[in-house]
Parts: structure tokens; sequence; C-alpha cells
């Protein structure tokens, strides 16, 4: 049976009061009362409902968010910058990963909803569901997370992925690479589409320029060496490929140079999204589109901080970075 408060106030022959005074950190107790309570919780084992005590606050101090796959070093920098922030303000972060799926999602979101916590971070499996609806109606504020909404009453940051992907094809194009691949992962993906739509702007700009869509069913390493893997086979292959993030970028590199002996950027040229940590140390540094993750995420708790306070305004709640292309040797021939 768990021990309770009172259990360590009889223990230490004082008041349910005492203890909490105790507890809390608060001036008003004796030297001798306070070394009478620590006896007691170290001697009994007595460890704090954090939770309950919360809610007797009336604020939890705890924050959920929930990522399309925590795997993705993207996303893994996206919870490092909402855990400093949030732990700036004395939060704590709770990290689910819903790996794209609505119901594990939804199971997710249960569980959190059941602890009180003050607030979602959401990266949503389903852009166009009613989780923002089903939130507000359980009175929890929500932020979403490299997501866009048309709607000006809620919270939102993410990346100019239109940029993003004319950023990337631009950049082979100046290279003089004119038969151009997209890696594209699933074209049904916000982010994907949006890229899409960028590098299509690209091509469009270039006379002779042309482009190949490439979709597989997901956006990891195995995924992009599956389509490097058909490529390499191929007479006909691009002069340049472009994959919608650095995963699917690494599987690219590795079937064409490490199984295929196809030379990068020499015979393919090739550019990934993100800039993880990875992308810089590939067989090839990879050159990539880089997204502010780290800022990404501190900036959603931030803006959930903020709703939480109301302190707000309506031109405040949407939040768009600018990406940025850090060029490295897999597009450039003779860069570091």
């Amino acid at each position: 049976m768990a021990v309770k408060i009172k259990d360590v106030a009889a223990h230490a022959g004082v008041s349910v009061g005492t203890v909490s005074n105790v507890l809390n950190g608060r001036a008003t107790v004796s030297t001798a009362a306070v070394e009478r309570v620590q006896a007691a919780i170290e001697v009994l084992g007595y460890v704090r409902n954090d939770a309950a005590r919360q809610l007797r606050a009336g604020r939890s101090r705890t924050i959920a968010l929930i990522v399309l796959d925590v795997g993705n070093p993207f996303f893994a920098a996206v919870a490092r910058g909402a855990e400093a922030r949030a732990a700036a303000d004395g939060f704590v972060v709770l990290l689910g990963s819903s790996g794209a799926d609505g119901d594990h999602e939804r199971l997710y979101l249960d569980q959190f909803r059941e602890q009180r916590v003050a607030g979602v971070l959401l990266t949503p499996a389903n852009a166009d569901g009613d989780v923002v609806e089903r939130l507000a109606s359980a009175g929890i504020p929500v932020v979403l997370v490299d997501e866009q909404t048309s709607r000006d009453d809620v919270c939102t940051v993410s990346v100019d992925d239109v940029e993003g992907g004319h950023l990337a094809v631009a950049h082979l194009l100046a290279q003089g690479c004119r038969r151009i691949a997209f890696v594209a992962g699933p074209l049904s993906t916000r982010q994907v589409a949006d890229r899409l739509t960028g590098a299509r702007r690209a091509v469009a700009e270039v006379r002779d320029a042309e482009l190949e869509i490439i979709e597989t069913e997901g956006m990891t390493v195995l995924a992009g060496r599956a389509a490097g893997e058909s490529l390499r086979e191929r007479s006909d292959r691009p002069d340049a490929v472009f994959a919608a993030n650095d995963l699917l970028a690494v599987g690219v590199l590795q079937a064409l140079t490490m199984l295929g002996g196809i030379r990068v950027p020499e015979d393919v040229a090739l550019v990934g999204y993100d800039d993880i940590d990875f992308a810089a140390a590939t067989v090839v540094p990879l050159t990539s589109v880089r997204q502010p993750a780290e800022a990404l995420g501190a900036t959603a708790v931030d803006l959930l901080l903020r709703q939480l306070d109301d302190d707000l305004a309506p031109d405040e709640r949407q939040v768009r970075f600018r990406p940025e292309l850090v060029v490295r040797a897999s597009s450039s021939a003779g860069t570091a």
C-alpha cells in the first residue's frame, strides 16, 4: 500500500499541515520538525503524488508532445527544443509517437487528457481531422507542430516547405542538372506535397528541365534505399535526386554509392531535407534543406504557455519559419 502524507505525519509526530509545509519548502516550520519529517519520508519511502498536488493547485506542470515518428531525428530535435523551453518555466514534457496512425494518436490523447496535462503539442496524423475540436471541447489548449491550418484561432508553428522545395531544386538546376527525380514519401502528407509544389515551381523556371516523382510508402532509410536501387538499375536515370527528407536521401545515397558504384555528385547529385545531425557525417556529406527543429519545439511550448496565460494576440498565433539550404559535397563537386 502506498505511503500517504498522513503516515509521514504520524511517524514524525507532527500535523499533516506541517508535512505539507515541509514538502512545499515553506519557512514556517522549525528546523527540528523539518528534520523529523525528512527522516520519516526516508524511512517510510514516501513518494509525493505530484499529479494530485497539481490538480489541487489548478494547473498541471506537464505538457504532452505527440509526433509522427520519434525515431526520425528531426522529431527528436523538436522534442529537445520543447523540453528545454518547458523546463525554463518549470514544466516537463511527456512524449508520444503516433506512427502517423490516427487510432494510436487517439490513444495517446485520451491518456494525456486523463492525466490532465496543461496542453498538447501535436503533429497530427491527419491534418484534416477533428483533433483540435476534440481537445478544445475538453478545455485543453493545443499547438500544431510542423503543421499549418487556415483557422486563425488555432496556434501553429511550421516551416515554409514550398520555399524549401524550391530552394532544393533551384540549387540542383544551378549545378547544371536537368533531369531531377523527387523521392517523395507519401504524397498525401502535407509537408511532402508542399515540397513537391516548390520543386515544380523551380523546374518551371528552367526551359529544358524536367521532374520525375517517385512515391514511396514511408520516409525511412529503407524506403530511400529501395528507391535508389530502382534508379541505379535504369539506363535513363536522372542526373539529380531531391529527397523529401534526409532519411530517404541517406537510403538513396547508400543504394547508389555503397551498393551500386555510382558517384555522387558526379553521376547523380543529391539533396535531402531537414538537415539532421547525421547529414554532415554520411559517406558523402549530404546537402540538405535545414529546418530549425529545436526552434520549432521551443516556439510551440512558448505559444502554449502564452495561451495558458491568455497572452496571445490573434496575429501571434501562427509562426512560420523560413528554411535554409546547407550545401555539402552530395550536390556540388569540390564542396567539403
